[in-house]
């Protein structure tokens, strides 16, 4: 049996047995944990100091719920350290110059493989092989957008992959061309993405455990102990095993299998299987609940599946992934298994397309706690708002995406043109609708860290705290409402609320320890408020502070 006593700070805990419904967190000066359960908050915890195994001094911080990310994809966040470092570029040619140092200090790779660029440095997004063939033009070369929907590649790619002038456009995806037919070197969406994805040499077992490991470590760092990995292979799954069966997880990881519009007959065996062999592993940070569904693509690609027409492109409407009469069949199936369905919807007739295949879900398979997830939601029309409560539906947003930032001003509103441009992640709409919210990162799309994102719902500014007031203002979230979206909001969509999320006795100790209260500083010095320590389970993955031990 062990006892810690967290003292000398501010413990956002709710009392007694108050549940979560209860109303937002009172504030307590101390938290007792028993074998990594609460075990007392406030006065009752400060009585048990006196046996305390260890005592963490919070240093006139901020105890709360840890925090968790209801969509992310870990895996590749990890994997992008192994790579061309192109993040950061703020050009073609300095993109071009990381290359080719990187494929002069690695002369034994086959390929070339980075992630992930700004697609705004290019007009429209757009970038050309010879660009990259002026870098590297004797090995094929495969750099990943920040959207991840979206890659670059030099002609040794294209010539690998057997993409010419006369490689019909896939289903699923779009080659961007030149007026003469032949191949840009941009390549969108998943069918024509794979065409060269499938040529290329996957990452070794090692490799994918240690990018698992250090993607993890990250997130503790940043007061995350939950993450929905949102885009699972079957092949990935052995990587995911051996990381929590080596112990290299830090943060508990619940899986989404993908469903494959193109043959997800044969899936629903073969999800429904891996889902035993992980509950084998009986490793409680490895979990495998979810399957994710893409209803369309991104709305900077024009690939969202939009309600009307891009302003930018007349007749063009998006790229919907999926058939309504499959979606609907395929839904039901997984749901069918129980299994928790996990949608991508960008576009509002994609939105559309989610909420009218939950509602066929629950009129094939009847009533139940299902949970549903829409992520992303970037533009919904307001008449399907009310649907989300009716439906269960919880909205997990990316609340990072949710400025004016250059992404935003130079592709996404020129694509959309007002008023629809206005109608983008309607967080306060949805919250005051009395839907469940969730937030995430998409990290490796946008940064994992929780606090910017705190930040931008609370200010929707960008981290030069512009535009003053605000980006559609009307959208802000109060901190509170913020911080739950992040810890209860998440435990909920994790069917988790009675385990984690909430600071109160019986609760598993998933602890984030801020230098201050969030809600207790000006709006825009939210970004800047320091993690200094996380626990999961009453186990420390991060700590700036020190323990004393007794």
């Amino acid at each position: 049996m062990s006892l810690t006593i967290f003292h000398g700070g501010t413990v956002a805990a709710r009392p007694g047995n108050a549940a979560p419904s209860d109303g937002r967190p009172s504030r307590a000066t101390a938290l007792a944990v028993r074998d990594g359960v609460i075990a007392a908050v406030g006065g009752d915890a400060l009585a048990l100091l006196g046996e305390a195994d260890e005592t963490v001094d919070l240093a006139g911080g901020y105890l709360s719920p840890s925090f968790a990310d209801g969509h992310a994809h870990p895996l590749y966040g990890g994997l992008e350290d192994l790579g061309p470092q192109i993040r950061s570029c703020g050009s073609v040619e300095e993109i071009a110059a990381s290359v080719r140092e990187w494929a002069d200090a690695h002369p034994e790779a086959e390929w070339i493989v980075g992630a992930s660029y700004d697609a705004t440095i290019a007009p429209g997004g757009m970038f050309d092989a010879e660009w990259l063939d002026a870098a590297v033009a004797d090995r094929p070369v495969l750099l990943r957008a920040w959207d991840y929907h979206t890659v670059w590649v030099n002609s040794a790619a294209l010539k690998a992959a057997g993409i010419d002038r006369d490689t019909p456009e896939p289903a699923l995806g779009r080659i961007a061309r030149r007026p003469d037919g032949t191949p840009l070197g941009t390549l969108l969406e998943p069918g024509a993405i794979d065409l060269v994805a499938r040529v290329a040499p996957g990452f070794s077992l090692q490799q994918r455990v240690d990018a698992l490991s250090s993607a993890t470590e990250r997130y503790a760092a940043a007061g995350v102990t939950w993450v929905q990995d949102a885009w699972v292979e079957l092949d990935d799954l052995p990587a995911y095993e051996a990381a929590a069966a080596g112990g290299r997880l830090a943060t508990r990881l619940n899986l989404a299998f993908r469903a494959d519009p193109a043959g997800w007959h044969h899936q629903p065996a073969a999800f429904d299987a891996a889902r035993g062999t992980v509950r084998l592993l009986d490793n409680p940070l490895l979990t495998a609940n979810t399957i994710k569904f893409f209803i369309d693509g991104i709305i900077e690609s024009h690939t969202a599946c939009m309600l009307a027409p891009y302003a930018d492109a007349p007749g063009e409407s998006g790229l919907p992934n999926w058939d309504a009469a499959d979606l609907h069949d395929a839904l039901a199936a997984f749901d069918a298994l129980g299994f928790q369905l996990h949608l991508h919807a960008i576009g509002d007739g994609a939105v559309r397309m989610a909420l009218d295949g939950l509602e066929e879900v629950q009129r094939r398979n009847g009533p139940r706690d299902r949970r549903p997830v829409i992520a992303h939601l970037q533009v919904i029309d307001p008449a399907d708002i009310p649907r989300f409560a009716e439906l269960g539906v919880v909205a997990n947003f990316e609340p990072l995406w949710a400025c004016s930032d250059d992404v935003m001003n130079l592709l996404t509103i020129p694509r959309l043109g007002e008023p629809r441009a206005a109608l983008q992640y309607p967080i306060a709409s949805l919250a005051a609708a009395g839907v469940a919210i969730s937030f995430g990162s998409d990290w490796p799309v946008t940064g994992h860290h929780p606090v910017p994102g705190l930040a931008t719902a609370v200010t929707r500014q960008t981290p030069d705290h512009l535009p003053e007031g605000g980006w559609l203002p009307n959208e802000r979230v109060d901190v509170e409402t913020a911080l739950s979206a992040y810890t209860a909001g998440v435990a909920h969509q994790a069917f988790a609320e009675r385990t984690w999320g909430t600071l109160r006795p019986g609760m598993s100790a998933d602890l984030v320890l801020l230098a201050e209260d969030p809600a207790a500083v000006p709006a825009e010095r939210i970004a800047g408020v320091e993690v200094l320590g996380t626990w999961l389970a009453g186990r420390p993955t991060f700590q700036k502070l020190p323990q004393s031990v007794r």
